[in-house]
């Protein structure tokens, strides 16, 4: 009678294991797909827009305002206040730029020369980020009349984009449509960052559509042009797929987004919303994909990848995983880590590699539960003096949770040692147990038959 296949000990079940990291990862996503705020990267440059270079590019744009020249005198001390911002001296530019507004008079100043005036202004004090001052300056630029079109069009745009610094969405986002009708008519693209900027806007607002929209036309932008999409694109265009429960195009983007992305935040992502489509076999690819990579670093992170390849019934690699982790001290080697590994290698039929696991497992154990395992193990591997001590210690230090099954295995163990007294014993303590009764009764009368065949054979001798 066979007595490794008749009982097998019952580890924590992987399935509900990876279940468990399945949900946790899924509700992690609200999390790990937070919205990344697309960069709103505000850098006015001194050149373009003063003395006179907005006018070079008026020409280019064949729409023109009648703007008023900057005088001599006026250009000179602007000039000086520009060369003084330039070398970080901003205290002695402002002083100059205040110099030149009261001494010459706001009156006395056209549009065009105090345009450039408050420009400078707000390049100061954006660089010393004063956020406040700077955004008053740049409006202050655009009420002058008759001022270079591209003047009034670039600084619009500064001016959204630090409303959007100071998360003042609404005016933000009015501002830049504002900006988008005044690059309409100059018949000019918008281009994909500010559509970016605009679906930002949108989604801080709660209009998940429109920022749906506007991500979308910025991604296309730029793979029509054969440039790769910001990664905070994808991850704003992902997340308002996830709020919309389109698990698919979230799987989607996030194989698209892996393609020049590597990060392991993607790849756990995209496992855990393959096993939202129970496509289970894609999961574990995903996470394995991030493990051979060296992505997976943590404790928690390789023994769920232990469960998900026990999930698909390959325990080899699962075993491989734990014990891996274990060396490089990324696993701590505790009795229920250890419990795993030992189980790991015994359903991969490494019985021999199991046995040493489960040993140490056992020892470092509160309870009798694993030494009760311990003695299946040994069981299985023929070793039934130390399956029979491994049971009784188990038995003895107590919290086995079936002691009914202990006593059967150690029921075996002693039958095979032709203990028949105690393997008797054995079977009967394992008969009060429903569960195991008729289990031990077969084992009674099998042993029963074996002696009474003895016996005949010795008469017959």
């Amino acid at each position: 009678m066979k007595t490794d296949s008749m009982i097998q000990s019952k580890p924590g079940s992987p399935v509900q294991s990876v279940g468990r990291w399945l949900t946790a990862a899924a509700l992690g996503v609200a999390v790990t797909m937070s919205v990344p705020l697309v960069t709103t990267t505000v850098a006015p440059v001194l050149g373009e827009t003063a003395l006179g270079k907005v006018q070079a590019q008026e020409k280019k744009k064949q729409q023109t305002r009648r703007t008023p020249a900057i005088r001599a005198k006026v250009f000179e001390k602007l000039n000086e206040a520009q060369e003084l911002a330039e070398e970080k001296k901003y205290n002695e530019a402002l002083g100059k730029l205040n110099e030149l507004r009261d001494k010459e008079g706001r009156g006395a100043l056209n549009s065009y020369e105090m345009a450039n005036l408050y420009n400078l202004y707000a390049f100061i004090y954006f660089t010393k980020e004063d956020y406040d001052k700077a955004l008053g300056a740049y409006e202050q630029v655009i009420k002058q009349e008759d001022i270079p079109y591209a003047m009034e069009v670039n600084t619009k745009f500064t001016i959204a984009q630090l409303y959007f610094v100071k998360e003042d969405w609404k005016k933000g986002v009015n501002t830049l449509l504002d900006w988008f009708k005044l690059k309409e008519e100059l018949g000019e693209p918008v281009g994909a960052n500010a559509h970016a900027l605009l679906s930002q806007g949108y989604y801080q607002l709660g209009d998940q559509r429109k920022s749906l929209k506007h991500v979308e036309i910025a991604i296309d932008d730029y793979k029509q042009k054969g440039k790769v999409p910001k990664e905070q694109w994808w991850g704003l265009q992902r997340y308002l797929y996830f709020e919309k429960n389109d698990i698919k195009k979230v799987v989607e983007i996030l194989e698209e987004t892996l393609k020049y992305y590597q990060k392991k935040a993607y790849w756990q992502q995209l496992a855990a919303m393959y096993g939202e489509l129970k496509r289970e076999k894609d999961m574990v690819s995903a996470m394995e994909t991030a493990y051979v990579q060296d992505l997976l670093d943590k404790e928690k992170e390789l023994i769920n990848m232990a469960y998900l390849f026990l999930s698909i019934e390959v325990p080899y690699k699962a075993g491989k995983v734990i014990d891996k982790g274990i060396k490089a001290k990324q696993i701590e080697a505790t009795s229920k880590n250890l419990e795993l590994l030992a189980n790991s290698w015994r359903q991969a039929q490494e019985i021999k590699r199991a046995i040493p696991e489960m040993r140490e497992a056992a020892r470092k154990s509160d309870d009798g539960e694993l030494w009760a395992r311990l003695g299946n193990i040994y069981l299985d591997n023929d070793e039934f003096e130390k399956a029979a001590e491994a049971v009784r210690n188990g038995l003895k230090k107590g919290g086995v949770k079936r002691p009914d099954t202990a006593q059967l295995v150690l029921g075996m163990a002693e039958f095979n040692l032709k203990n028949y007294e105690e393997a008797r014993k054995a079977f009967r303590e394992a008969k009060k147990n429903e569960r195991s009764k008729v289990y031990a009764e077969q084992w009674i009368q099998f042993m029963d038959r074996e002696l009474a065949r003895e016996k005949a054979l010795a008469k017959e001798a």
